[in-house]
Parts: C-alpha cells; sequence; structure tokens
C-alpha cells in the first residue's frame, strides 16, 4: 500500500472530508502487551495473567490494554501518510474516544483515518483526524476517536 505524500497544508486540506487511507494490519502479541503492562504498571489479570483469563475472562484469552491499542497510533499513522516539509509534528489532543470492542490477543488490527477537518491557524496546521482501529474479521472497531494534530510547516 503506497503512502499519501502531503508536502504542505493545500496537499493536506485537499482531503478534507475524505479517507486518507488505511494502515497495514499488526498483531497484537502477549509480549507486546506484557511489555505495554510493565512500562504502564497495569497488569490487570485481563491482560497478563494468560491461565486466568482462559477460566475466568468471558473471552477466553487475555486482551489488549485499550491504551495499547491508542498508543500504536503515531506508527500506523506513518505508514498512511509522509508529511514531508515539516518543523515539527505536536500531538494536541483527542475528542470523543470510545474503546468500541476488546482487543483479543493475537488479533490483528489497522487504522482506518479520515481528515475532518484542517485548520491554518498562523502558519500551523491543525488537522482533525476520525481514527478507527479497526480489528481483523470484526464487524466492531477497537476504538474511534478524533485524533487532532498539529503540524508545523517549514
Amino acid at each position: 500500500m503506497a503512502k499519501v505524500t502531503i508536502n504542505s497544508f493545500e496537499d493536506f486540506a485537499a482531503y478534507t472530508g475524505k479517507e486518507i487511507g488505511a494502515s497495514e494490519y499488526i498483531k497484537i502479541t502477549q509480549e507486546q502487551i506484557n511489555k505495554f503492562a510493565d512500562a504502564t504498571f497495569d497488569h490487570q489479570w485481563i491482560h497478563t495473567d494468560e491461565a486466568r483469563a482462559a477460566t475466568d475472562s468471558p473471552f477466553q484469552k487475555t486482551i489488549a490494554h485499550g491504551y495499547l491499542t491508542l498508543s500504536l497510533v503515531p506508527y500506523l499513522w506513518g505508514q498512511i501518510v509522509e508529511v514531508n516539509n515539516i518543523k515539527m509534528l505536536v500531538n494536541y489532543g483527542i475528542d470523543g474516544l470510545k474503546f468500541n470492542q476488546p482487543v483479543v490477543v493475537d488479533s490483528e488490527v489497522c487504522l482506518r483515518v479520515k481528515l475532518n477537518s484542517i485548520a491554518n491557524l498562523r502558519g500551523i496546521a491543525k488537522a482533525e483526524l476520525n481514527a478507527v482501529m479497526e480489528i481483523k474479521d470484526n464487524a466492531k472497531p477497537a476504538f474511534s476517536a478524533t485524533i487532532i494534530l498539529l503540524y508545523h510547516f517549514k
């Protein structure tokens, strides 16, 4: 899948109201979940205890932390677009984040993004992206949110 190339505010603005693209699928492994648990000190059994999850969880497997799936956005967004001619990119915010469906270990997820709006704030592009984390072979997405990024073009 070819990345979308954006070289200017005008290039970005051309996608307003349109889907920009989707990333490749990435598999969520138990090793990733365990490392995320270590990094965030969140070792709740539903994420890390495979034996207990097999018997006590309604999913019968461990599930990824919601924030683990959210933390994949920059990596997966980077598969969708290449934004050139910027001095800096800043994460500005997340609106309307809803975790819709747990991501069971060994599931594959991808990010699908549409540009809701973009504004020129004195040379800084404020992009509001409709981001949906899809789970392969699952009708419900892992999450949906409006990701707000600030691009400082040169």
